[in-house]
């Protein structure tokens, strides 16, 4: 009876490094060796940064947020202080899409805020 080797499983993983490694350059995207290493450190940025992108979306909604609130004579402190003690359960993103594309509400908000 023949020897069983791991040619099939081998095979298949080799394949699954060389299409994640697809596009990139040089060595990289066809030397198993290479493209194993770039992909492993390619995964380990990717996964850093879908932490990261939170962080900078939630700086970009407050700073949408303190300059629109600016432009109405108050701050984003100010803003979110009168928000929470009148019960207003609005989200940052939410506030900073009315901030962009709707002023007038926005607008609205704050002065049922501070008044």
């Amino acid at each position: 009876m023949p020897r069983a080797k791991t040619r099939v499983a081998s095979r298949a993983r080799r394949k699954r490094i060389i299409k994640s490694a697809r596009g990139y350059f040089g060595k990289r995207k066809n030397c198993i060796r290479t493209a194993k290493d770039a992909v492993v450190r390619a995964g380990t940025y990717s996964y850093a940064g879908r932490k990261q992108k939170k962080r900078n979306f939630r700086s970009l909604w407050i700073m949408r947020i303190n300059a629109a609130a600016r432009q109405n004579g108050t701050t984003y402190a100010k803003l979110i202080d009168g928000l929470n003690k009148k019960g207003v359960t609005l989200n940052r993103k939410t506030l900073a899409h009315l901030a962009v594309n709707e002023p007038e509400s926005f607008t609205q908000l704050i002065e049922q805020v501070t008044a």
